[in-house]
């Protein structure tokens, strides 16, 4: 080799480590939300999406990406997805794992926290997956509205394995599910959809229209929003039917996204599809909120894993590369960079944990808090994801940039999850809506708040002038959409404090009160007020 080219300075693959054991924010939060039991467990999966293997499907996933094939080579119509193997196998591994259905297979104090980990281990590594491995686990509720779809599908969905390929699903130990409620004509605002479903004399449906946006078009099942007699409702309708003919589901060509590349996302056409109603006539919103709310925890999930992944690799990059005569990490400006970093994803990722929490218990207190924090957390954490993955990928330099690097992916692939499931205003109007409408939630939220009282001077000031806040919206509803971002901000920034003071390390409690609270707040990352112990929390990244 030429001796122009010897490689020096560069950090090592960070690769081969427990992402678990290494994640300081995770272990505590899983421990302190009663899911200590199964450190275990996490700890085998972070060491094998910490592997190079894991690391190398993620990469292959990424690089080649699904292929369409609507006809076969004779001319009958398919509509499969060909989806690379590095994808089956990682999607094999979370859903082997449980990722999906933990929580509703283990009767016991922290299984959602436990699902939770999982889930954010895997995402961490290759967030394309996560979709369908998200959906698996969203459909639950809503199936168990109809007692017997629930018989038929959910043992197979809370199934701990992957069986992929389109068959008839009585066939199949293992189904996964996807989603398909929104159309070009109404985005967000599924009320206005304009598929139709029709009941046929047999009592099932058959629903004709479309969808712009269908994830994972290679699952077994979908759940899907159409008008029927009595208004919009809610159907199960299989890829397969029984006996194994096809379902007219057609794929009309796959979205180019700006995101990951290794899970298919469709626009699809129903010819006459068979279907099956879930739970009611015409209340097909009320029969998916919980389905909804679901996949909204699931998106703070994925944002803080992806916040995660982006300042451990930044803070490995910094702990390994030499500049101006010392290691980047030592040096004052970059120490603070990733101690902010980290404390932003710190809190992220104890905000989820809080909220999967809440939903190990069904008691008013927790239905209430989770009903507007799901919301409060989903807005704020989304929201922070692209800014946060910008940062971390400029400490890499010029490394970021490309995509041999996996930032470069988490880039691309945050801004998806302010979007799904609602983007910012939709959000925030939701909040707003809550708050209104069901004001035990905001009753339940601020008593998570008032926990945290008396603690800090800084976040006292900051509580007094959120609940004068809420107050403005509450009474001018009128006007109170104009500040809707605003009452969502200042609500989320008061649940991340409130958690942290009362769980976190001093260092980092303090911090983030200082950075995000703080009258001397900067405004970009890595401008931190005086007295931030910028090292301690560093350490923890």
């Amino acid at each position: 080799m030429s001796t122009t080219h010897a490689v020096t300075n560069q950090a090592p693959p960070r690769q081969d480590l427990d992402e678990y054991g290494s994640h300081p924010a995770l272990v505590e939060a899983v421990e302190r939300y009663g899911a200590g039991w199964a450190g275990e467990r996490l700890g085998r999966i972070g060491v094998l999406v910490g592997g190079a293997d894991f690391q190398r499907d993620a990469e292959l996933a990424n690089v080649h990406g699904p292929v369409l094939a609507t006809h076969d080579r004779y001319g009958n119509r398919v509509d499969e997805v060909e989806l690379h193997p590095a994808y089956g196998r990682i999607l094999g591994a979370a859903l082997g794992h449980g990722a999906h259905a933990s929580c509703w297979t283990e009767s016991r104090a922290g299984a959602h926290v436990a699902r939770a980990a999982a889930f954010s281990l895997f995402a961490q590594i290759e967030p394309g997956h996560a979709c369908p491995v998200s959906m698996t686990h969203a459909v639950v509720p809503a199936l168990r509205a109809t007692p017997a779809l629930a018989d038929q599908w959910v043992a197979k969905a809370t199934a701990w394995g992957y069986e992929p390929g389109l068959r008839d699903p009585a066939g199949k130990s293992a189904v996964t599910f996807g989603m398909a409620m929104t159309e070009k004509q109404g985005g967000s605002d599924v009320r206005a959809n304009t598929t139709r479903a029709a009941r046929a004399d047999d009592g099932t449906y058959r629903l004709t229209g479309h969808k712009w946006f269908c994830s994972a078009p290679q699952s077994d099942a979908f759940l899907v929003l159409a008008q029927a007699a009595d208004g919009l409702s809610c159907f199960l309708v299989p890829r397969v039917l029984p006996g194994g003919e096809r379902n007219r589901f057609r794929i009309q060509r796959l979205k180019d996204k700006l995101g990951n590349r290794a899970n298919a996302s469709s626009e699809i056409e129903l010819e006459a599809c068979v279907g099956a109603l879930v739970g009611e006539e015409g209340r097909g919103v009320r029969t998916i909120l919980e389905m909804v709310n679901q996949t909204r925890l699931d998106c703070v999930l994925g944002s803080a894993a992806g916040m995660r992944q982006a300042v451990a690799e930044a803070a490995w990059h910094a702990r390994h590369r030499r500049a101006f005569g010392a290691l980047l990490i030592d040096q004052p400006a970059m120490t603070a960079v990733i101690a902010d970093l980290q404390l932003e994803a710190e809190a992220a990722v104890w905000t989820g944990m809080r909220l999967a929490h809440a939903y190990d218990a069904d008691d008013e207190a927790s239905v209430g808090f989770r009903r507007l924090a799901t919301a409060v957390a989903k807005y704020w954490v989304c929201k922070r994801g692209p800014g946060h993955a910008a940062e971390a990928l400029e400490c890499l330099g010029g490394n970021g940039y490309t995509e041999a690097f996996p930032l470069a992916r988490r880039y691309r692939e945050q801004p998806v999850m302010a979007i799904w499931e609602g983007s910012g205003n939709v959000i925030a109007l939701d909040v707003l809506r809550a708050i209104s409408r069901e004001p035990e939630t905001l009753e339940a939220f601020d008593r998570e708040l008032q926990l945290a009282r008396g603690t800090d001077a800084v976040y006292d000031r900051h509580v007094g002038r959120t609940r004068a806040l809420v107050e403005q919206a509450r009474r001018d509803p009128d006007a109170a959409p104009g500040i809707a971002r605003r009452v969502v901000e200042a609500l989320a920034l008061a649940l991340q404090a409130s958690i942290l003071l009362r769980e976190a390390p001093p260092a980092v409690a303090d911090a983030f009160v200082a950075a995000r609270l703080g009258e001397e707040r900067g405004a970009e990352y890595g401008a931190l007020p005086p007295g931030v112990d910028a090292a301690a929390v560093a350490a923890r990244a």
